[in-house]
């Protein structure tokens, strides 16, 4: 498959490396931001459940998630602005070269933080479309962990201005958010990334087809270096989608 100009990579699709973390109604969910975890439940009318287990033909479930707090999302800048806009308007496009880099946060006062030099130097020079950040350690209790009010790691602002600078578009990490837990809604990072410089007023160069991709989780087995990504969504006209990032390797 072409993948960047004058470029040609060679990928096996029958290899996929998916480092989405699924969403279910049990306490092994992912949560984030004071919420509950999520609820799947069989729809009931009357005396009728929409269980095949309790008499029905057909299993028929209601979901009731948040994409920001209960999983894996992708998200667009309409996440931060005023004006409303939409993943499904601003992500058009789903393959892109990706950089998969693995970082530990410095301990900065009484924070977690990933800094540019680290992000400058994991990339050694290269320029993906994406760049996947996992951080060390990497323990798999991030699938299964309550974030809410524990301050997790997050990224400096002038990381994601570099990162914006170098023309990455589409950043993953596999934290809660990019930004601080607490941070008096500054959302420095996601500004920076976005090139959003007033929320209410939206610039003529904030980055409309960038995305930011939360939660993700990339096994041990998965070593650093350059992969192509499948970023695929769901098809929400909302901010963020529940989203499902597969890498192939090259």
């Amino acid at each position: 498959m072409k993948a960047a100009i004058n470029n040609q990579f060679e990928i096996d699709l029958s290899k996929p490396i998916d480092i989405s973390i699924p969403l279910s109604n049990t306490d092994a969910n992912p949560i984030a931001w004071y919420i509950e975890k999520p609820e799947i439940e069989p729809v009931v009318f009357g005396n009728w459940i929409g269980k095949v287990s309790e008499g029905s033909s057909t299993n028929f479930n209601n979901i009731f998630f948040n994409p920001h707090g209960h999983g894996t999302h992708t998200e667009c800048l309409g996440h931060i602005t005023r004006e409303f806009y939409s993943i499904n308007q601003c992500l058009k496009k789903f393959f892109f070269t990706a950089e998969l880099i693995s970082v530990e946060p410095e301990f900065i006062v009484d924070d977690s933080i990933i800094t540019k030099f680290q992000i400058k130097n994991a990339l050694n020079g290269k320029t993906p479309e994406a760049i996947i950040i996992r951080t060390l350690p990497n323990s798999e209790s991030k699938k299964h962990q309550n974030y809410s009010k524990t301050n997790p790691p997050y990224l400096s602002e002038d990381a994601a201005t570099f990162i914006r600078e170098i023309g990455i578009q589409h950043l993953l990490i596999d934290l809660p958010s990019v930004d601080r837990e607490e941070d008096e809604g500054k959302l420095l990072a996601h500004k920076a990334f976005w090139n959003v410089k007033n929320v209410d007023d939206l610039n003529d160069d904030a980055r409309l087809n960038a995305t930011i991709t939360e939660m993700i989780y990339v096994d041990d087995t998965v070593s650093d270096g350059s992969y192509i990504l499948n970023l695929q969504i769901a098809a929400f006209e909302n901010d963020a989608s529940p989203s499902k990032p597969v890498l192939y390797k090259i």
